[in-house]
């Protein structure tokens, strides 16, 4: 049993140890049935803190002739596979932690030599009988260490892509690093699988685009492990069911994360709040906020516009195809947004490609990083959210019209007013508290249409439902009377209490707001 070579299982184990654990072994599954196919290199990328490591660390454990597993995995369900018995600790593993080694140098070349000479050390020490033609080229001992004993090695490289984001235009020692990658591991006979972690997919680049033979499965599309990328729907109501927690709030604040239409919650999160009785900012802690900040503040045309729109709370349509996986080379809003899909501040929709803001945890760190300069107006129209929404609660439909008259002159020199799309996403910035007692729907489906805002009651929240219906140069009665005509309400019927009809016209000529406003009483 080496450090890099055949480790033990103890990482592995202290996750089985902890309080909370949910059973990811079927990654194990399917793992087995790509090694020595085509499909054998995977590439996995998630954000930080989405137990990347625990993963690799169960995969150690399992595939490592450095321990014995069976007890360990006798409970999880990768023990009930046909292929459980077949791979359980019959191979080699090489299991490296790219970050320890770029931590400890002072550059590419010095991390590569580092990382090569301790491999050789491990393998010679376990190996000394295979008489190798060089004992410091890597490669060729590895390939002769093979063709001697007939054991295949798995590769399991954790935070793959550090280098890139450490050495971010350091495009010389990328290279470099690539160039090492592509030797070991490319089409070599030794290796029977190959499972690298990272926050970013693989750098485009030119011919290094090279280790081009690994399958990526990313926050843009990880089928067919999208529920292995987090929690699932399932597994955090079983959580909340056995700790006697909120399911609607855990959902609120930590899910929301779309993998190929799987719901994904972020773990760290769920844990967390478990574990501290209490539901807050965990993930996004982790990192100070300007984190966000200095990609959402970048002068691209029209990227200040879609963050507002983000922030309302709209899905924002991209091309994630032009990104090129790195940190650095960002020439659009569509990079910008691909890039924060991977870091994890949005969400993405493979069948639709809109990105949207996941959850209030994430939507609180945005609001963090535009609370201080440049975006004066958005933050008004947010911190007087709260008074438009006591204002339409007390059906003030002339306090309604001048605070909504406010929110569009605050921001239109960001959103310009052309039709009802545009007002409606000034309207749902500037009812954005809402968002703590209310589930907010946009263009839902309801009666015989689509009502453009639709606010439900949390649990134990006593304030009436709100259907609101926008006009653009029209009239507000006309607004409540489509939400008659066209049976809107009928989107509340599993709802029992009292509902307020909203109805908001924008007038183009005198450039105001009218509001009109109508209680159901249930």
């Amino acid at each position: 049993m080496g450090i890099y070579l055949n480790p033990g299982n103890i990482d592995f184990q202290q996750a089985l140890n902890s309080k909370i654990y949910i059973d990811k072994s079927m990654l194990i599954e399917y793992a087995n049935s790509v090694i020595y196919t085509e499909q054998k290199y995977i590439c996995v990328s998630r954000p930080r803190r989405f137990g990347k490591s625990m993963a690799a660390n169960m995969l150690t454990a399992y595939y490592s002739r450095g321990c014995d597993s069976r007890e360990m995995f006798r409970d999880l369900k990768i023990s009930e596979d046909e292929s459980f018995d077949k791979h359980l600790n019959k191979y080699n593993v090489i299991h490296i932690n790219m970050v320890n080694f770029l931590e400890r140098s002072g550059s590419i070349d010095e991390m590569l030599d580092y990382l090569k000479k301790r491999l050789l050390h491990e393998i010679r020490k376990e190996n000394g009988d295979v008489e190798c033609f060089d004992w410091n080229d890597l490669v060729s001992v590895l390939d002769e260490v093979f063709q001697e004993k007939k054991i295949p090695f798995i590769f399991i490289i954790d935070e793959w892509d550090c280098v890139f984001r450490v050495h971010k235009s350091d495009e010389a020692s990328q290279t470099k690093y690539l160039n090492f990658l592509r030797n070991l591991l490319k089409d070599q006979s030794y290796a029977a699988l190959v499972y690298m972690t990272g926050i970013l997919p693989i750098k485009k680049y030119g011919e290094h685009s090279a280790i081009n033979t690994f399958y990526e499965y990313s926050m843009t599309d990880a089928e067919p492990i999208s529920e292995f990328t987090g929690f699932t729907e399932d597994e955090v109501n079983e959580l909340c069911e056995k700790y006697n927690k909120s399911f609607p709030e855990m959902k609120r604040w930590y899910d929301g994360y779309n993998l190929n239409g799987i719901s994904i919650y972020n773990p760290k999160s769920v844990v967390e709040s478990i574990l501290r009785g209490q539901f807050n900012n965990y993930w996004t802690s982790t990192e100070t906020y300007e984190a966000l900040k200095v990609y959402i503040e970048m002068n691209f045309d029209g990227l200040k516009d879609k963050v507002t729109k983000l922030v309302a709370g709209e899905k924002i349509e991209i091309n994630p195809g032009k990104f090129q996986n790195d940190m650095t080379t960002l020439r659009s809003s569509d990079d910008i947004f691909t890039l924060l899909v991977h870091l994890g501040y949005l969400t993405f929709d493979f069948y639709t490609n809109q990105v949207w803001i996941p959850n209030s945890e994430v939507a609180q760190e945005f609001i963090n990083s535009i609370e201080d300069g440049g975006w004066e107006e958005v933050m008004r129209s947010i911190k007087s959210s709260d008074e438009l929404l006591k204002a339409t609660l007390n059906c003030d439909e002339e306090k309604v019209a001048e605070l909504v008259d406010k929110a569009h002159s605050d921001n239109t020199s960001i959103i310009k007013y052309n039709d009802e799309n545009s007002l409606s996403c000034v309207i749902s910035l500037a009812y954005y508290s809402a968002r703590k007692t209310y589930t907010t729907e946009r263009e839902l489906p309801a009666g015989k249409g689509y009502a453009d805002l639709v606010f439900l009651p949390r649990k134990n929240n006593s304030n009436p439902a709100m259907i609101v219906e926008l006009k653009y140069d029209k009239s507000a009665d006309g607004a409540l009377e489509q939400i008659r005509k066209k049976q809107y309400t009928d989107c509340l019927k599993d709802y029992s209490g009292d509902i307020l009809l909203v109805g908001i016209n924008y007038d183009k000529d005198s450039k105001s707001h009218t509001c009109m406003i109508e209680k159901i009483i249930k």
